[in-house]
């Protein structure tokens, strides 16, 4: 992100400032161990940042629910947490460098003790979570885990397949992504106690919220410079997935797209296609245009849900998330 976005993102999260801080100090003391190899390892991941979107959305949805205990800062670490391990997992089957412009963990210490470690933090997560002593909650952490190993899986079936289509990159997107970002709001619901329209409409806004975040994600991979997104450019098409935008360009341009598409598949890399030839046909085909009107849908959509919810500075912080979302950078 720009230093602007950062800042703009401080400003809508400022009403849980001091929740998030909380969060932070859980964290590290999660991440750290006795074991000196895993607290540097836990060290590194923690300093690797990441805007915290998470917990964020589970802290709001607490104070926009009426909930403002000590229990929304522990569940607001297990989700980050949880987050945490699947970017570990991700990143070895992806095979990936680079995490947030810095090497990945994987590339760092090695497939094996990234394995671990990803394993060791959903195992803290779920302690996290146990500790609680709340049934529903835990069932829903398990099941939003099962869903994005389940969406994992939809990806690596449908690696470089050119026939995946629109619905199915928004099935994974919803296993993988929006998931999790529902959850995070339905907790704060299921801690405040509220009613079932107001929960459905705090899992409807997270759930869209997700896949605007999710489609923004895969239009900046194909966009963005590699140093504002901290990452290769196009790793996603160099790691065999066909996102919206690809799908999108596929549908559009026909034979040409599918023959450079088909090339960096095959390279795994750009070594027959200049990446400014791929950019050049996502612009002129219009598909990164209907991936961003797309993001904007789903984005509406989000906000749509919150006229359930009273008045207050938590419910315009989620009302301005979707904005701040759809305009970031990185």
């Amino acid at each position: 992100m720009t230093a602007q976005s950062v800042a703009d993102l401080r400003e809508i999260l400022q009403p849980i400032q001091a929740e998030l801080t909380q969060v932070d100090a859980v964290l590290e003391q999660q991440l750290n161990s006795q074991i000196p190899l895993i607290g540097a390892v836990g060290r590194y991941v923690k300093e690797g940042g990441g805007k915290r979107i998470r917990p964020a959305l589970l802290l709001l949805s607490c104070r926009c629910c009426g909930y403002r205990g000590e229990r929304a800062i522990v569940l607001a670490a297990v989700v980050e947490l949880l987050h945490a391990a699947t970017l570990l997992h991700d990143d070895i089957i992806d095979q990936a460098t680079l995490r947030r412009g810095r090497r990945s963990v994987n590339s760092r210490w090695g497939n094996d003790l990234s394995v671990l470690l990803g394993d060791l933090l959903y195992t803290k997560s779920m302690s996290l979570a146990l500790a609680q002593d709340d049934v529903e909650v835990l069932k829903l952490l398990s099941d939003v885990t099962l869903s994005m190993i389940e969406g994992q899986v939809l990806e690596l079936e449908r690696c470089a397949d050119v026939a995946v289509t629109a619905d199915d990159q928004l099935d994974i997107i919803r296993h993988k992504t929006a998931a999790l970002f529902s959850a995070c709001l339905r907790i704060g619901g299921m801690l405040g106690g509220v009613d079932p329209a107001r929960a459905r409409a705090l899992a409807g806004y997270g759930l869209n919220l997700g896949i605007c975040f999710q489609i923004v994600d895969d239009v900046l991979d194909l966009t963005a410079d590699e140093r504002t997104l901290g990452k290769p450019v196009a790793s996603d098409l160099r790691e065999g997935k066909l996102t919206l935008p690809l799908i999108f360009l596929l549908r559009r341009a026909g034979a040409p797209a599918l023959e450079t598409v088909r090339a960096v598949l095959d390279d795994r890399g750009f070594a027959r296609v200049e990446p400014r030839v791929l950019a050049r046909m996502l612009g002129d085909s219009g598909a990164l245009d209907e991936a961003r009107a797309l993001a904007a849908h789903h984005a509406a959509l989000a906000r749509s849900q919150l006229g359930a919810l009273e008045r207050s500075p938590c419910r315009e912080a989620l009302e301005a998330l979707p904005e701040f979302v759809l305009a970031r950078d990185h």
